[in-house]
């Protein structure tokens, strides 16, 4: 998550921490810009290593040239979706991208209560996808426990993103609570 206190109200990490995380690991940097303007950070993002930019409609002035820009740095793209944002302003552009990330929370802030109606559009981009056989994963972020995995893996969600319950249930269990979001 990269906020820039603009988009929404807090501020995290830049491109730097990217960059030196970069040389302990050769896992994936999914990295969920929350700025803008977002197409002016893109370069940045993509040098330092991330893996997949995603980014937010409201963000950009023209959302295709910033997918076009992501993928001219042989990155993967990802069009993230706020609660109140329609699932009409990323239909248009499944086919060039590889994942839709659907916010089960207002961004901004950990520990928010799931908001449930977000599961309709997961249940639209499911069969949008399935049926034009786009190679497009859903993740879902925001509010993600035990019991709201289980409803966001049935509505047809690839890849769920917890942070609250992975680090304070169990007494902070890690293994134990990814295992139990996994198989709940």
């Amino acid at each position: 998550l990269v906020m820039d206190g603009h988009f929404v109200p807090n501020i995290t990490i830049g491109p730097e921490v990217i960059y030196q995380l970069r040389k302990y690991t050769s896992l994936p940097f999914d990295v969920h810009l929350m700025i803008s303007p977002v197409h002016n950070f893109i370069k940045n993002f993509a040098e330092a290593g991330a893996d997949i930019i995603t980014i937010h409609p409201e963000a950009t002035d023209d959302l295709t040239s910033s997918i076009e820009k992501i993928k001219s740095y042989n990155k993967k793209v990802g069009v993230s979706l706020n609660p109140e944002t329609s699932v009409d302003k990323v239909l248009p552009v499944l086919n060039l991208i590889d994942l839709v990330l659907v916010m089960s929370v207002n961004p901004g802030f950990g520990g928010q209560k799931f908001i449930e109606n977000t599961l309709d559009k997961v249940k639209i981009l499911r069969k949008e996808i399935d049926e034009k056989k786009h190679k497009v994963q859903i993740e879902i972020d925001g509010g993600i426990n035990f019991e709201s995995s289980k409803m966001a893996k049935k509505a047809g969600v690839d890849i769920l993103v917890s942070g609250t319950t992975i680090f304070k249930e169990n007494k902070g269990n890690l293994k134990k609570n990814i295992q139990l979001l996994r198989t709940g």
